[in-house]
């Protein structure tokens, strides 16, 4: 059995620098904002776990559905060689995918890409037992700004799935996009979860469950911020919002301060005052037409091949081949 490899692009000191970084900028912006990466501590993951499996969050169901279904009109289309997964955590819906191209006989070579050590590994070690004879190369690496230095070789399927490229803004989206397209070789692929949008009602019902769970997934990141920064909020004196911005067609998540408060961040020695009312934006989350992200898949030097939906039209898949 081949061993798991490891590569680390990470400084040591990488996510706490770019936490203090976007808690400093976020803290002292008009309006106030924290990017949505920094929910997934240990107990952020757990509480996102149970958020998928309530019964208003449709979106990873369907997103299986579609995986489940055409994994191996996926395999034999892409005729891959090697797997790239940005953001794989434990790499559970891959399987599907891992398992259709490796009975298509192309499969050699997994590539998940996370921050994550312990989900590389843990997903990693897993995968060598259930695939012998795959090689599993994970990588710790910031997939917004590090795909160069990816492992090469191909033909490769890189797979963003969840509906994460929806918390990227257009102008975000398009750079992301065409940075995963320079880190193609030509006649690669790109496999890219989207969610859709539909009725408002059913989108902000995913967004704010009624059990309160997303609710305190939106708190606990002001908790994450406490232990790691050394700050004072009171994760409890803040509302969970979710709006539907019609204009932008997206979902927001938003914390909004009940009563004034004077919030010190102590390793990074910033004081910064949050008045009764304010909202505090942690997460965008766009919602896609077809012809809306073909055309930015189109902008980034991709051609769409494959478009499938769930039965019930809520979630995408796009196959689109780097021209």
């Amino acid at each position: 059995m081949a061993a798991f490899a490891l590569d680390n692009h990470l400084p040591a000191d990488f996510l706490s620098e770019k936490l203090r970084s976007d808690v400093r900028d976020g803290l002292t912006a008009q309006p106030k904002v924290l990017p949505p990466k920094w929910f997934y501590d240990d107990r952020g993951g757990r509480l996102f776990e149970r958020i998928t499996q309530l019964p208003e969050y449709y979106l990873t169901r369907a997103e299986w559905e579609i995986i489940d279904a055409h994994a191996d009109q996926i395999a034999e289309r892409a005729g891959a060689g090697t797997l790239v997964e940005l953001g794989s955590g434990y790499a559970e819906k891959t399987r599907l995918l891992l398992t259709a191209l490796n009975r298509a006989g192309t499969l050699r070579r997994y590539i998940p890409v996370d921050v994550s050590v312990t989900a590389l590994v843990e997903a990693g070690e897993a995968l060598m037992v259930e695939y012998p004879g795959i090689e599993v190369h994970g990588v710790m690496a910031d997939f917004e700004h590090q795909l160069g230095l990816l492992p090469t070789g191909g033909p490769r399927l890189t797979a963003f799935l969840g509906g994460t490229i929806g918390t990227f803004e257009p102008r975000e989206r398009i750079r992301f996009l065409r940075g995963v397209h320079s880190s193609m070789d030509a006649d690669d692929w790109l496999l890219l979860g989207v969610d859709l949008a539909k009725n408002p009602e059913v989108l902000l019902r995913a967004y704010d469950d009624t059990a309160g769970v997303t609710a305190e997934f939106n708190r606990n990141m002001l908790r994450r911020i406490n232990r790691e920064l050394r700050a004072n909020f009171d994760p409890d004196a803040f509302d969970h919002v979710a709006l539907w911005d019609a204009a932008n067609e997206w979902v927001e998540m938003r914390l909004r301060a009940r009563r004034s408060q004077e919030v010190k961040v102590g390793a990074i020695g910033l004081s910064a005052r949050i008045e009764a009312g304010e909202e505090i934006r942690t997460e965008v989350s766009a919602k896609f037409r077809r012809e809306r992200i073909e055309a930015e898949l189109a902008r980034s030097g991709f051609g769409v091949r494959e478009w499938w939906t769930d039965g019930r039209d809520r979630f995408a898949l796009s196959l689109s081949q780097a021209v």
